[in-house]
């Protein structure tokens, strides 16, 4: 083949490449206009569940355990007998205590009757004032000794009362610790344990930027976020993606900031009716970073990464293509929230961005982006 054998065969190829990019056109894009709508950012933190209330149950009286009531790990109500401890000597000391009070209201009875027999003789001179006044005191000192047997006869039946040792609240109650035969200590020997389950509590901790902008925002709210800002709404997610989002309110922080972390220990209060929740369990809570505000949201398919820079691609009415180098946000309702970079009119390619290069000209498909997206 000749030198313009050669030519001819290359330009016909040069030709029909043209021919066929001609026909082809410009590559096919989906572009929409970014979602505008009102929106409150998140801010995501760990924490733990912890129990609304604990008891640790002790006895307020020694004795031996003669029972317990329960059954290990049960839930149980307040006010439910749970251990018995041998109570014959309590209810010994408690005959003695009634016995004495009958004894010192014989001798009161006696003594006050004496004392009206002598302030009535004094009257007419029949006896001097030192026998009134002798068995004035001796009717003094009868009320007194009344009085002693009394306080005795309640702290008898107290400790009759005591034996029986019942739940001071509700909640699900712990193994036993100690079996019956043994001797309990009083306000020593511990028993059981109850936690209470619903409502449960949630902490988390922030640092001080954070704690800065949240007191902020509840200050615009006019409320104080000591207080839990106003009952704000968060949702707490746990390990297990299968169980959904659980809901509830900020009810507490710390007064003050601990001065070796710089952090604030903020709580969350949260229904718990099926006991899904149990103290000591790990969770996410998402908390409101911000005040209600027109946010722009584009899928996370419409970002593309230049370096450390982040770029949104947009089309032109003649369907070229250019890039606006925009500042991410959190995802919101499937979308990412764009903080810079975009004021929502613009058009920006939402699929197809492989086929958008800067500079390139492409064949625009409007379409409308849903308000909450499904991915």
């Amino acid at each position: 083949m000749t030198h313009f054998s050669r030519l001819l065969c290359a330009l016909g190829l040069a030709l029909f490449a043209f021919s066929a990019t001609a026909q082809q056109g410009p590559p096919p894009v989906t572009v929409a206009n970014p979602v505008v709508k009102t929106i409150v950012e998140d801010d995501e933190f760990v924490g733990r569940f912890g129990a609304r209330a604990e008891v640790q149950m002790r006895a307020r009286v020694s004795g031996y355990l003669q029972e317990v009531h329960f059954t290990d790990g049960s839930l149980v109500e307040q006010g439910q007998l749970l251990f018995s401890i041998d109570r014959r000597q309590f209810d010994t000391a408690l005959r003695q205590a009634q016995s004495q009070i009958d004894v010192a209201r014989a001798t009161f009875d006696f003594a006050e009757e004496q004392l009206e027999r002598a302030e009535q003789l004094i009257q007419n001179g029949n006896i001097p004032q030192s026998v009134v006044d002798e068995r004035r005191e001796a009717f003094l000192s009868a009320q007194g000794e009344l009085e002693q047997t009394r306080a005795a006869l309640e702290l008898a039946e107290l400790d009759v009362e005591y034996s029986q040792i019942r739940a001071p609240m509700a909640g699900r109650i712990d193994q036993s610790l100690v079996d019956p035969g043994n001797l309990v200590t009083a306000n020593d020997t511990v028993l059981t344990t109850i936690v209470s389950s619903d409502p449960i509590y949630f902490y988390f901790d922030i640092d001080e930027r954070y704690f800065l902008a949240y007191a902020r925002d509840a200050r615009a709210r006019g409320v104080s976020l000591q207080e839990g800002g106003g009952g704000l709404e968060v949702k707490v997610t746990l390990s297990d993606r299968q169980i959904p989002p659980q809901t509830g309110v900020l009810d507490f922080s710390e007064n003050r900031l601990d001065e070796q972390t710089g952090t604030m220990r903020i709580r969350a209060v949260l229904d718990n009716p099926d006991e899904l929740l149990t103290p000591g369990l790990f969770g996410r809570v998402n908390v409101p970073g911000s005040l209600p505000y027109e946010g722009i949201l584009v899928p996370d398919s419409a970002i593309v990464a230049d370096q450390n820079r982040r770029l949104v691609r947009t089309v032109d009415d003649e369907g070229n293509v250019s890039s606006l180098p925009v500042r991410p946000g959190p995802r919101i309702d499937g979308y990412r929230v764009i903080r810079e970079g975009l004021d929502g009119s613009e058009v920006i390619v939402v699929e197809g961005i492989v086929r958008a290069r800067e500079g390139a000209v492409v064949a625009p498909e409007m379409t409308e982006l849903p308000p909450v997206s499904e991915n």
